[in-house]
């Protein structure tokens, strides 16, 4: 694990795509997993193994689900791991070679969450929740502090992409620690907008089901904690469509940043929202790359299959 991840100015050719002079990534996507969260399933994981526990359940559709096996394998656990059918398969493959025990189940990630808190409670097992541990957005905010040193300059705004939101509620609480004028902005998918309306309420709230191409923003049911957290860790939340999350992630592979959707997300929001910020650096952050080829495809051959609103 080398940290910090890197902050890097955007190739050219995603200054054009986005039109922002100053754009730069914050490559979480780089680490061996290939994504962010094995920042915050190490430290849950060392405390539950710490504890005396020596299996730990979760449940994924496949990033965090991985950072929890890999938690796992290094510490000498075993992760149980739900995941709804329609797991990406590159993720369930990633899970799968790191010994993870996975089992497939439910209609969405929710439903492979109910029924993992289930298996756990029969079993006498601890269940983790992602996005459900104070541990986590400590772990996150390690992300935030690293951009305020790495940016040659206070950034004018930090984009983070929102699944169940503890990365953004980490980042975001580090940030406006440390550069309180730097807008923080979380995107969430017009599909699946579950964070954003509870966000805006101020309470959890339901939102009708949806379904997006960016899985690791596909949350259904929002996380109390999240929301308590996102509400003084996020300035602005943005709403992006499947074709702008499918224009933005080929443009990302265009340009030799070989993302998943949930990262193509920041840089969709970052291109429909100018009014975000005048001038000054804005980041992007990169949550991991584990995409699979046929989406790619899909999107760079046939962007009008995804809906535009």
């Amino acid at each position: 694990m080398d940290l910090p991840t890197p902050l890097e100015r955007a190739p050219h050719a995603l200054s054009e795509f986005s039109g922002r002079t100053e754009l730069w990534l914050k490559r979480e996507d780089v680490h061996e997993l290939g994504v962010f969260k094995w920042r915050s399933t190490l430290p849950v994981v060392t405390q539950l193994v710490t504890e005396g526990h020596t299996a730990v359940v979760t449940s994924s559709t496949g990033n965090h689900g991985a950072a929890v096996a890999w938690a796992c394998r290094r510490l000498g656990a075993k992760a149980i791991v739900f995941v709804p059918p329609a797991a990406n398969t590159r993720k369930l493959r990633l899970l799968e070679s790191l010994g993870a025990d996975v089992r497939t189940i439910g209609r969405d990630l929710d439903e492979a969450k109910d029924a993992a808190r289930a298996y756990a409670s029969e079993q006498g097992l601890r269940f983790f929740e992602d996005g459900a541990e104070p541990l986590q957005y400590e772990a996150y905010g390690a992300i935030g502090d690293e951009i305020v040193d790495e940016c040659p300059s206070l950034p004018a705004a930090v984009v983070t992409p929102i699944g169940n939101g503890a990365l953004a509620g980490g980042i975001g609480a580090a940030i406006g620690g440390r550069a309180p004028g730097t807008v923080r902005v979380g995107v969430v998918a017009k599909e699946m907008p579950v964070m954003a309306a509870s966000y805006e309420a101020g309470e959890v709230v339901t939102t009708p089901a949806g379904a997006t191409i960016a899985d690791g923003l596909a949350v259904r049911v929002a996380i109390p904690l999240a929301v308590e957290r996102l509400a003084t860790a996020v300035d602005l939340m943005l709403r992006v469509s499947e074709r702008s999350i499918a224009e933005a992630l080929v443009a990302c592979h265009d340009a030799g940043v070989t993302v998943e959707s949930s990262a193509a997300a920041a840089l969709a929001a970052i291109r429909e929202s100018p009014d975000v910020t005048s001038e000054g650096p804005i980041v992007l952050v990169m949550t991991g790359r584990n995409v699979t080829s046929a989406l790619v495809a899909q999107a760079r051959r046939d962007p009008h299959s995804f809906k535009s609103s």
